[in-house]
C-alpha cells in the first residue's frame, strides 16, 4: 500500500540573491552602519542644541549660570533662561580688569549693596565733602574813648601844674603779705598800689587803700626768664592763645576800681609778642592802661601799646633791689634826675620793711624840692594817654 504524501505545505525558495552569503554579510554591514548612524543623529542633535544654540531645549539654569561665568563656545551667545539677563560678549582686553570688575560685567549684575542706577551718579565726595560756611567773624570790641575809657573814670584826680616835674611811685605785690601791705596803704599819698589777683580778701583790702587816698592797679603774675615761681594761673609762653586769655580775664575780673595793669615777673612773657598781643589787646577792649614794669629789655609791652593806640607808660626805676633804707633813698634820689630830666619818672617798689620806712620820710620832703607826686594815671594822661 503507497504511503500518503505530507499534507503540510511547501515554503516557497528564497530568491536567488538573498541565498548568496556575500549579499547577506553586506546587508548586515548596512544595518549596523544604520542603526550606529541613527544613534549619533539622536545624541548629536541633543548636544548641538547646547552648544551651537541653533535647536534644542533650553539648558538648566544652573547649566545656564556656569555658560555665562566661563568663557564663550564657538563664538555663539548661549541661550539664557529668562530670569538671568543675558551675557555680554566682551572683547579679549576685558581678561585684564580685576577680577571683581569683570565678574560683575560679565554676569550683567551690579553688586547687591549697590543699585544699578547708582553707576551713573556722580561721586558723592564732589559736593557731600565740601566745608560747612564759616560763621560771619563777629567785630573786633573798640575801646571806650575819652572820659568813657575805664581808666580815666577809675583815676584819682591829681592836678598836674605847668612846668613841675612829676613822679609816679607804683608799689607792687601788693595784698599778700597783708600787715605791710595795709602799712604800705597808711602812708601818705597819692601811691599806686598794684595787687596780685590771688591774693586774700583782694576787694575788702583794695577798697580800703583807694579809700585812703591812693590808685589801684592789677599786678598780673607772667612767666619770668629765671627760676622763680609768679604764682598760680600765671601767663606762660607755652599756653595757646585761649588759655592765655581765660587767664588773663580771671585776673580781671578778681576785683574791680583799678586803672590798669602791670606785669609781676613776666621776663619771658612779655618778651614773647605773640604772647603777650592777646593779652594787651584784652586791656585795650576794657579801656585800661598798660605799664610796662620792664623786667627785660626786650619786652613787647610798648611796642604794642603803641600799635594799638592804647594808653600806657613804662617803669623808669627800681627802688628796692636791695632792701635796705639807704639803698633805697639812693633810688629815689635817681628818680628825682629822671623826672627833672624827662619832666616824669615812674619808679617801682615793693611792701617790704626797708621801702616803707624809706617812704615815709622821703615823701613830706619830695614837695619842697619842687616836685609833684602823682598816681600813674596822671603821667600816662599827660604823656601816653594813647588813643
Amino acid at each position: 500500500m503507497a504511503r500518503k504524501a505530507p499534507s503540510k505545505a511547501r515554503k516557497s525558495p528564497l530568491p536567488p540573491f538573498l541565498s548568496n552569503p556575500f549579499v547577506l554579510a553586506l546587508a548586515a554591514v548596512a544595518a549596523v552602519f544604520a542603526v550606529a548612524m541613527g544613534a549619533a543623529t539622536l545624541i548629536g542633535g541633543g548636544a548641538g542644541g547646547g552648544a551651537g544654540g541653533e535647536s534644542g531645549k533650553p539648558a538648566p539654569v544652573q547649566q545656564a549660570a556656569q555658560q555665562q561665568g566661563g568663557p564663550h563656545t564657538g563664538g555663539q551667545q548661549a541661550v539664557q533662561p529668562p530670569p538671568v539677563p543675558p551675557a555680554k560678549l566682551e572683547p579679549p582686553a576685558a581678561a585684564s580688569q580685576p577680577p571683581a570688575q569683570a565678574a560683575t560685567e560679565s554676569t550683567g549684575q551690579a553688586p547687591a549693596e549697590k543699585p544699578a542706577h547708582a553707576e551713573s551718579r556722580p561721586p558723592a565726595t564732589a559736593v557731600a565733602m565740601l566745608p560747612p560756611p564759616a560763621p560771619p567773624s563777629q567785630p573786633p570790641v573798640q575801646a571806650p574813648s575819652g572820659n568813657a575809657a575805664l581808666w580815666r573814670r577809675n583815676a584819682l584826680p591829681a592836678e598836674v601844674p605847668q612846668g613841675k616835674p612829676i613822679i609816679a611811685i607804683v608799689i607792687d605785690d601788693m595784698g599778700l603779705d597783708r600787715k605791710r601791705s595795709t602799712r604800705m596803704a597808711g602812708l601818705r599819698g597819692p601811691l599806686t598800689l598794684s595787687w596780685l589777683p590771688y591774693a586774700r580778701d583782694l576787694q575788702v583790702q583794695a577798697k580800703a587803700a583807694r579809700a585812703n587816698g591812693h590808685e589801684l592797679m592789677l599786678h598780673m603774675p607772667m612767666e619770668p626768664s629765671v627760676k622763680a615761681d609768679p604764682g598760680p594761673n600765671a601767663l606762660l609762653v607755652s599756653l595757646d592763645r585761649g588759655e592765655i586769655v581765660k587767664r588773663a580775664r580771671a585776673a580781671l575780673d578778681s576785683f574791680d576800681g583799678y586803672v590798669g595793669v602791670n606785669n609781676h615777673m613776666g621776663s619771658r612773657f612779655t618778651a614773647d609778642r605773640a604772647a603777650l598781643a592777646p593779652v594787651l589787646g584784652e586791656l585795650h577792649r576794657r579801656g585800661l592802661l598798660w605799664l610796662d614794669s620792664r623786667t627785660t629789655p626786650n619786652s613787647a609791652g610798648i611796642g604794642l601799646a603803641q600799635e594799638l593806640k592804647m594808653p600806657w607808660a613804662g617803669r623808669d626805676i627800681f627802688l628796692d633791689n636791695q632792701e635796705t633804707v639807704a639803698a633805697v633813698k639812693a633810688q629815689l634820689a635817681k628818680t628825682e634826675q629822671v623826672a627833672k630830666r624827662q619832666g616824669y619818672a615812674v619808679a617801682i617798689g615793693h611792701p617790704h620793711d626797708a621801702t616803707i620806712d624809706a617812704l615815709a620820710s622821703w615823701l613830706p620832703e619830695v614837695q619842697k624840692r619842687g616836685f609833684v607826686l602823682v598816681p600813674v594815671s596822671a603821667v600816662v594822661r599827660t604823656h601816653h594817654a594813647g588813643g
